[in-house]
């Protein structure tokens, strides 16, 4: 049976591509890349509890976080044009532990 090669085939290889490079090659991208998503989940995580407890400002702190998480998207932009995966690395990570944080906050909340 031969295997056509269509736009969802793209698609997904792009998607497993993105996800796997966290996990693939020398021991200090994949100690980098784990590093920081947890950093991110910490970050946030940490941020949020603490907004929490001191000013009872939970929204406020996740429209910080959002902001956050756009300015690093613009600022992923300008690195692709300069090709330097490493910091492309971090930041993706970090984005991924804050949206994290985020999702499993809600959650907790139950909205």
């Amino acid at each position: 049976m031969k295997i056509y090669k269509t736009n969802f085939d793209y698609l997904i290889k792009s998607l497993f591509k993105g996800f796997t490079q966290s996990f693939i090659g020398p021991w200090r991208n994949r100690s980098l890349g784990l590093m920081s998503v947890l950093f991110g989940f910490y970050f946030a995580s940490t941020i949020s509890a603490y907004y929490l407890q001191e000013y009872n400002q939970r929204v406020v702190v996740v429209a910080f976080l959002c902001i956050f998480l756009e300015f690093s998207i613009r600022y992923r932009r300008n690195l692709l044009n300069a090709n330097q995966s490493i910091l492309l690395l971090l930041i993706d990570n970090l984005r991924i532990g804050i949206t994290y944080a985020i999702v499993l906050e809600a959650f907790k909340l139950g909205s």
